[in-house]
């Protein structure tokens, strides 16, 4: 996990951003083998319990996506402001995190021809 706030502002000045309806995510590439991953969210959201609730979702969806994408980067998720956040379920994350990934460029495309035979 990030923690640091240097890593914050390392990601929200160098980053690469990749933005959604209700998440924006920063990447950028780490000299590790794995991801680490940070989330942000604002006090402006809502109470504390409302901001806990969607830090479970996001950790949960993105544990399910972990061996999906590319391993050695950075990764922020930022819950956006307009975001209700109490109105956000698991079901919206989940969609919302794979679509970032897709979008940021660092999903493997083994998993994608794969889930397409399926489908």
């Amino acid at each position: 996990m990030l923690k640091k706030k240097y890593e914050f502002k390392i990601l929200f000045s160098k980053g690469k951003i990749a933005y959604g309806s209700n998440l924006t995510m920063y990447i950028l590439k780490n000299k590790l083998t794995v991801n680490k991953l940070g989330i942000a969210v604002s006090k402006k959201s809502g109470k504390a319990v409302d901001r806990n609730r969607i830090k479970r979702l996001i950790k949960e969806n993105y544990s399910i996506f972990e061996d999906r994408i590319e391993c050695g980067y950075n990764i922020l998720i930022s819950v956006n402001k307009k975001c209700e956040i109490k109105k956000v379920d698991y079901y919206i994350v989940k969609k919302e995190i794979e679509k970032l990934f897709k979008k940021s460029e660092i999903w493997l495309e083994k998993y994608e021809k794969s889930i397409d035979k399926n489908h």
